[in-house]
């Protein structure tokens, strides 16, 4: 599976992105989707996952109430929505796929990342 993050970029505190990532394979809602974001001299961390139906939905105590993660199998993305950002959500945010159909907040059950996209946040 190869995945294309996009929609990272300069925002002010208090403003909204989102974020896509888009998957190559036809049989996306097989997988388990996450993101994953990481800081600079931080190891990564859970932000969100979503499981394949888009049934189930969780994310990291920092951003709850404020991303919302969603998918659309028919055009094999996911997308991150981030909204009230703050400083603190400035990282490199990743999107993963795990086999795990329900999703999981560890980075090990991941096998399949995107690139990355940047998301500055700026006081």
């Amino acid at each position: 599976v190869q995945l294309q993050a996009s929609g990272g970029g300069l925002v002010q505190a208090g403003g909204s992105l989102r974020l896509s990532c888009a998957a190559s394979q036809r049989t996306f809602s097989v997988y388990g989707m996450g993101w994953f974001g990481q800081a600079p001299g931080k190891e990564r961390e859970f932000v969100a996952a979503i499981s394949g139906s888009g049934a189930s939905t969780y994310y990291a105590d920092s951003v709850k109430g404020r991303f919302t993660i969603s998918r659309d199998n028919a055009k094999n993305t996911v997308y991150l929505q981030m909204n009230s950002l703050t400083p603190e959500d400035t990282a490199v945010y990743y999107c993963a796929a795990t086999w795990k159909s329900g999703g999981s907040y560890y980075p090990r059950d991941y096998a399949y990342w995107g690139q990355g996209t940047q998301v500055t946040v700026s006081s």
